[in-house]
């Protein structure tokens, strides 16, 4: 494995030039990347764990290969090997990352799961996935019991910290009936993984239907080299916090694959239960966290607090991903902090493919412009590429696949076939470009609105929103309307202190009218206590929409 960085280029058409990843045809991360860190520095510190009890356990990447070969021939014994499927549901606990590492080494699919899944939920990821065994702790173990005798290929149930009647005690196998070998793993030949092999599962976060299964394969992990190397900016000496649960892909993005083939350590928060985002302030404070990543959500709670309170001189680069971010979010962190936040934009399906660079002009509110290895277009509706400050489907690429792309969405035919067309994959957003070709998010396909012969992003008017004093958060959707066909409204969460009140209705569309352009501004607002959200975090504005379009229908039926 060969892979430069280019970290003395500081010209976006040079990058693109001489950046390479040179994949080999058999690659693992487990063995390649972990096990040969702990043969080069047995000392090298790989991960900081730390609880908000003030609890701390530090891991060196010796310790994660010792550790991971023991869950592996704890696995091994009970028959997972090769291509069987593997659902990991755990808290932001070491275990996590232990068995990620041991699936992988063994061949086997992981597919990392958010704790709050609702039985339902499981049940059906559990069944259309075909999982072979579910790894999960006490705490959830009871949504296991509930449907595990309606899910046929669940083989075994494994906890991972403590013992229940027909699961595996993944710390009673530690110690009995000796303690299980750490030097290697108990196969008769090593395995070995190719490239194009597959190796991890994703669900993405389902805003509308049920939620696909998204299949990545082994070189993976090598294009999250763009992630943190390029986006992150991330150096061997680092220590990088990325605020992402275990369950979705951003933890892949910040706390696992790039970071530690780059040899930088990770610091993992184990928050759980409602969260306050203010306590990161101190745990940047006290370990001198370099590198930072959190989505738009918190860095809008975090501007709230008295930044000034906390030294975060450590902190050299700062990171938002999972939706846009406000500009106007952007420059008060960048004047209380001296640091600019830098965009990227990606899915569950890919890597990091566009963002802002630190050699870049920075453009608050812009997603960037693509990075190396990702070849992408803006595309009409039939496939042609627009033109500048038109609206498009953001395409992207295949010849030449690029690393860490997904394989496909498994046994979802129709979903493949609107995806991949005519040699591009098409993530389902939308953007346009600027005179300097950086890309500007609008909205996914189904959020764009349109109202009276205009089309319009739900963005840019929340973006117009978030700058009024006492909006803390907001989500805009298309409403029904008989006369326009369908009008702009704005679902608003207030800040603590603020009232909702016919004026403060009035006072937000005068804010929007000058803002924005005026036929953009939310002609009807409402006031909630909080917005529909997807389990990683995302805004449900479909499911918003559909409680309009309802409304509209029963209106129309009083009528009749």
């Amino acid at each position: 494995m060969h892979f430069d960085l280019c970290r003395d280029v500081k010209n976006y058409d040079e990058l693109w030039q001489k950046f390479t990843i040179d994949v080999p045809e058999h690659f693992n991360f487990g063995y390649d990347i972990i096990d040969s860190w702990a043969q080069t520095d047995r000392n090298k510190l790989a991960m900081v764990w730390v609880d908000p009890e003030g609890r701390e356990k530090k891991y060196t990447f010796h310790d994660l290969r010792n550790l991971s070969n023991e869950a592996a021939n704890i696995l091994i014994k009970y028959g997972i090997g090769r291509g069987d499927r593997v659902l990991l549901m755990l808290h932001r606990v070491p275990a996590w990352w232990v068995f990620v590492i041991a699936l992988i080494k063994l061949g086997a699919i992981v597919c990392p799961s958010p704790t709050m899944l609702t039985t339902k939920d499981l049940e059906y990821r559990l069944n259309v996935g075909k999982f072979t065994m579910i790894i999960t702790d006490k705490e959830n173990s009871d949504k296991v019991e509930k449907i595990c005798r309606l899910c046929p290929t669940i083989k075994h149930r494994m906890l991972v910290d403590g013992e229940l009647p027909h699961w595996i005690s993944y710390q009673y196998e530690l110690l009995y009936p000796a303690p299980v070998t750490r030097n290697k793993i108990s196969l008769p030949d090593p395995i070995r993984t190719r490239k194009d092999d597959p190796m991890l599962i994703y669900f993405t976060s389902g805003t509308t239907g049920e939620a696909k299964m998204v299949l990545h394969n082994h070189a993976h992990p090598l294009g999250h080299l763009v992630t943190a190397g390029l986006w992150q900016t991330l150096h061997g000496n680092d220590l990088h916090f990325t605020s992402s649960d275990t369950g979705w892909a951003k933890c892949g993005w910040g706390k696992i694959f790039g970071q530690w083939i780059i040899g930088a350590c990770v610091l993992v928060y184990d928050v759980r239960g409602k969260f306050n985002a203010t306590e990161l302030l101190p745990i940047i404070e006290k370990y001198e966290i370099t590198t930072f990543c959190c989505p738009p959500t918190i860095y809008r709670m975090l501007i709230i607090a008295d930044l000034a309170k906390y030294d975060l001189r450590s902190l050299r680069h700062c990171t938002s991903a999972g939706e846009p971010l406000n500009p106007d979010v952007n420059r008060i962190w960048e004047e209380e902090t001296g640091l600019a936040i830098y965009e990227g934009y990606g899915q569950s399906e890919t890597c990091c493919c566009i963002a802002t660079l630190p050699f870049m002009e920075h453009k608050p509110g812009s997603m960037g412009r693509p990075l190396p290895g990702w070849d992408i277009e803006l595309h009409d509706d039939e496939g042609k590429p627009v033109g500048i400050g038109d609206e498009g489907r953001i395409a992207i690429k295949l010849d030449p696949w690029p690393i860490g792309l997904f394989t496909e969405y498994i046994d979802n035919d129709e979903a493949n076939s609107e995806s991949f067309q005519n040699g591009f994959y098409y993530t389902g957003d939308k953007a346009y470009l600027d005179e300097d070709r950086y890309f500007w998010f609008v909205g996914r396909n189904d959020d764009v609105i349109k109202s009276s012969g205009y089309r319009i992003g739900p963005f840019e008017v929340e973006s117009a929103l978030q700058e009024f004093s006492a909006v803390q958060e907001s989500a805009v959707v298309g409403s029904p309307d008989p006369i326009r066909g369908t009008i702009v409204k704005a679902f608003i969460v207030l800040k603590q202190g603020y009232t909702p009140s016919e004026q403060m209705v009035l006072d937000i569309q005068k804010h929007a009218k000058r803002i924005t352009a005026p036929y953009k501004y939310p002609r009807e607002i409402e006031f909630v206590e909080e917005l529909p959200k997807t389990i990683s975090g995302k805004i449900k504005r479909a499911e918003l929409r559909e409680r309009e379009l309802e409304k509209y229908r029963q209106a129309g039926a009083m009528k009749k």
